[in-house]
């Protein structure tokens, strides 16, 4: 099921899909397949809430599926392991009710993060690395997927600095004890980066976690990472091309994998920003012999 070697299937041309969140007010399938061909995507978040009727819900999937858009995910960014009882079952609701739009808008998957068991809902807190935290994130990932029982799409953890899954090994981890079909992976690379030594050796954590799970990856996050030269250790998140992440090794590595894996951008302030961003991951992808 794992092991240290190429996944996926291998393509003659090196390709993949770039995508990012559209600014334009959108009140139609239709001008929201002109505002995502617009900026150059070939791959979207989902453009619709919770409450979405059905039959908008299918507009919008015939519209992605004859413009040639991939929806690549429907986030679910709430807190299911958090301590305040409330709290946590309106995340896990939230969890579920994201995960079925996600199966039913045929995205590629539904992500969240584990969450923590701290006061903040994205961490850090001591107990979020503990053999009890992960046992937690079992059990809750297993009733989402149980209850909601897609057919589809994926639920996916979203790779992160200060909580499981941290590294290839803890997502490995994971995927063996919660046991589900429908239990899959969400690439941050950046947000594996927690140390010097990830951040000069990128490349290498880069090429490791797609050489080992590239079969399960339904979508990765673009976005840069800078270490900055004062005690202790300060890395800070910056747009892509801004940082030391290594673009031609992720966009490698990625364009092995199924065509319709997406690297969608994310975090940045302005649509100006993005723009930047989309223009120096292109410039890198055409350097590579990357096909966006």
């Amino acid at each position: 099921m794992f092991g240290a070697q190429r996944v996926g299937t291998p393509r003659k041309e090196k390709e993949m899909r770039l995508g990012g969140p559209v600014f334009d007010k959108c009140d139609s399938p239709e001008e929201w397949v002109r505002a995502v061909r617009s900026l150059g995507y070939r791959a979207a978040y989902c453009p619709l809430g919770l409450d979405a009727p059905q039959d908008v819900i299918c507009a919008y999937e015939h519209a992605a599926e004859q413009a040639d858009i991939v929806i690549a995910e429907v986030g679910a960014w709430s807190n299911p392991l958090s301590p305040d009882d409330d709290v946590r079952k309106q995340a896990v609701e939230k969890c579920k009710r994201s995960l079925a739009l996600a199966d039913a808008i045929g995205a590629r998957c539904c992500v969240n993060i584990a969450g923590s068991r701290g006061a903040k809902w994205d961490g850090p807190c001591k107990e979020d690395l503990t053999d009890e935290t992960f046992d937690a994130i079992v059990e809750v990932v297993r009733d989402i997927l149980d209850d909601v029982q897609p057919q589809r799409a994926f639920y996916t953890l979203e790779t992160m600095p200060c909580m499981y899954p941290d590294s290839t090994d803890a997502y490995i981890d994971l995927i063996r004890a919660i046991d589900r079909k429908q239990f899959a992976v969400h690439f941050d690379p950046v947000n594996l980066v927690c140390s010097p030594r990830r951040y000069f050796n990128n490349g290498d954590l880069i090429r490791d976690f797609v050489a080992r799970l590239g079969s399960h990856i339904r979508s990765c996050h673009a976005k840069d990472i800078l270490l900055q030269d004062r005690l202790t250790v300060h890395l800070d998140e910056v747009r892509p091309g801004q940082g030391a992440l290594d673009y031609s090794a992720l966009l490698r590595e990625v364009s092995h994998l199924d065509k319709d894996v997406p690297v969608m951008l994310e975090h940045l302030s302005s649509a100006d920003e993005y723009k930047a961003a989309a223009e120096y991951i292109r410039s890198v992808a055409a350097a590579t012999g990357v096909s966006l």
